[in-house]
Order: structure tokens, then sequence, then C-alpha cells
């Protein structure tokens, strides 16, 4: 990983810290995982990883059309699954644009995503986005 990448994961790790089970970046075209718990890599093996990500591709158009119909800008989107939640945002610069996902354990006392995706702006303003684009690994791994 470089800087960029592992800055990204170091702030989903002290967010979810133990509850933090996988994170993900995607362009329009690839993508790339930059980190996975044991237990989650292992049920990752028989899922449609690829698929997935290209469900949450569909972000780019949604995040397009609330920035040109609301007055207020989109920030993140969370779904809640039986075992996880799910947390996606995109950013995007004069270079391009780039979609992260996360996922975390359920916690009673749920999450502060708004503090989350505050504490993405900042790590993203120290980097351009170029620097998030997926490597073209074979799988989508991280190398």
């Amino acid at each position: 990983m470089c800087d960029a990448t592992e800055a990204l994961v170091a702030t989903f790790r002290s967010f979810g810290e133990g509850a933090l089970r996988d994170v993900w970046v995607f362009d329009q075209w690839t993508h790339q995982k930059l980190y996975s718990r044991d237990d989650v890599e292992d049920r990752l093996d028989n899922c449609d990883v690829a698929g997935f990500i290209d469900n949450e591709r569909y972000g780019y158009i949604t995040r397009d059309t609330y920035e040109s119909l609301y007055y207020a800008d989109y920030k993140y989107t969370v779904r809640g699954f039986s075992s996880f939640e799910l947390f996606r945002t995109f950013f995007a610069d004069d270079d391009g644009r780039v979609g992260v996902i996360a996922s975390f354990d359920h916690r009673e006392s749920g999450y502060d995503f708004a503090t989350l995706s505050g504490e993405l702006q900042t790590a993203f303003e120290d980097h351009s986005v170029a620097e998030f684009v997926p490597d073209d690994a074979p799988d989508g791994d991280a190398r």
C-alpha cells in the first residue's frame, strides 16, 4: 500500500477498532481490497466480490443525481446487513474520483458515521484522488 491508502485504512481502524471488517477502494473500472480481517477473508472466498462492487458503482450515479437535485452535498451512504454495517463514500478532484467502502460489525451503541466521514475528508485532503485509484491486481486484492 502507498502512504495514501495506508492513511485511509488507519482512519477506518481508528474509528472502528476491532469491529472493522474490510476496506475497499474502487473506480469505474476496477477495485482493490486494502484490508480484511481474517474471519471476513474466509467468508469473502465464497462471495461475488466483483458483483458486489459493481453494485456499489451505481453510487457514482446516485451521487451525481443528489449533487444536482439537492441543496446539500452528498456525503456518504450506510447500509445495514444482518451481521454488519456497510459505509460508502466517494472522493473527487480534478484528476478523477474514487469510491470507498468499509464494513463494521454491528455495535449496540451504533456508529457516528458523520464523524467518520469528516475524518476521511481530512485524510483525503492530504492526497490526490489519483493516489487512491485501485491497482490493477488480478482479483482486486491489494498487492
